[in-house]
């Protein structure tokens, strides 16, 4: 039998193709898709152009539809959110809690990809970060686990401890979700920045104190102001580019943490003063993606309902309709999240 899936060939051209259902082996369990999330990565151009061809969707939420005759914790008919990756739990990597850095975490991944009307999860990616959604989330909340997963990561790496001043640079989806978590660790100030001036009211909504649209004043000038001169103790900094990366550092106060959520382009570089880094002992750390551990605290918020699709979630499309999914969360524009729904 075959099944409809949405290949990337290029940044503007998603085709929507037919493939074989994939066969399921003893281990194995095909899950029939409801919903999968565009991730912002995905929508970052040498990113993704590297990866092509590719049958895009890592964020699914779906019903799984066979198991392999040796699957004992999955039936037919559970509803699940499937991570893509998964870590061996044994190598140096893993013993660091560093699963992203993991070489099999690396070479998982879901077959043929979560835009799809099926795809295949293997053994260990089912026995590892398969999780079954409580009946009151919907799959709309369910492809909202892995970018929250990936929030949640970045708090772990910033240290954050309740009372912190806390700067979110960009205010797209994942800038979003951090504002919501920072108020749910306790932040005692979160300032919210971005370009577009309907992200930046959106920001206020979810839980931030003050917004700066970067447009129209100096970022560094406004966090100063707001802060009475202290700069901020965590600055998140979204936008994957040298430029707002450094700004981020001169926004970060005297011994703060700069978490860069995103990675530059290859061969990108940044020029930064250690003198200052050092004098005022400003951490910065990288958070890519997140782990086994940082999807279940996901899930738990959103099971909890401190994260809902009806508060991010702005598109929804079908299948046919990917490439205009696409395009929308590339555009830095009202747009938030884009799924498609099957």
């Amino acid at each position: 039998m075959l099944m409809k899936v949405a290949r990337l060939y290029d940044f503007n051209d998603i085709r929507i193709e037919e493939m074989p259902i994939p066969e399921v082996g003893p281990r194995e369990a095909l899950v029939k898709v409801k919903a999968c999330g565009i991730c912002s990565g995905d929508v970052t151009p040498w990113y993704i152009r590297k990866k092509a061809p590719i049958v895009l969707g890592h964020e699914p939420a779906g019903e799984i539809a066979a198991i392999g005759a040796e699957v004992t914790d999955f039936k037919v008919g559970d509803r699940v959110f499937v991570h893509h990756h998964a870590p061996c739990f044994t190598c140096k990597q893993c013993r660091k809690g560093c699963y992203s850095t993991c070489v099999t975490w690396k070479r998982t991944g879901l077959t043929p990809g979560g835009i799809a009307e099926y795809f295949l999860v293997s053994e260990l990616n089912l026995r590892v970060d398969t999780l079954k959604l409580p009946d009151h989330v919907s799959f709309e909340d369910g492809v909202l686990i892995e970018p929250t997963a990936c929030s949640v990561r970045s708090f772990k790496r910033a240290q954050i401890k309740g009372g912190e001043r806390v700067l979110q640079i960009g205010l797209g989806i994942m800038g979003q979700l951090n504002v919501i978590l920072a108020k749910h660790y306790g932040a005692q100030q979160i300032i919210g920045a971005d370009l577009v001036e309907s992200r930046c009211q959106m920001a206020l909504t979810l839980g931030a104190d003050s917004v700066i649209n970067a447009s129209k004043e100096d970022l560094r000038e406004a966090v100063h102001r707001l802060t009475d001169g202290e700069m901020a103790d965590i600055v998140i900094v979204g936008p994957p580019t040298p430029s707002v990366m450094k700004l981020g550092i001169e926004c970060a106060g005297k011994g703060s943490t700069v978490v860069f959520f995103m990675g530059s382009a290859p061969g990108e570089k940044m020029e930064i003063e250690p003198y200052h880094l050092y004098f005022n002992e400003i951490s910065l750390v990288c958070s890519y993606s997140c782990g086994p551990y940082d999807t279940r605290d996901a899930l738990d918020l959103i099971s909890r309902r401190i994260i809902t699709a009806d508060k991010l979630v702005t598109d929804r499309f079908s299948i046919e309709e990917t490439q205009k999914a696409f395009n929308l969360m590339a555009q830095i524009g009202d747009t938030l999240k884009s799924i498609v729904v099957f």
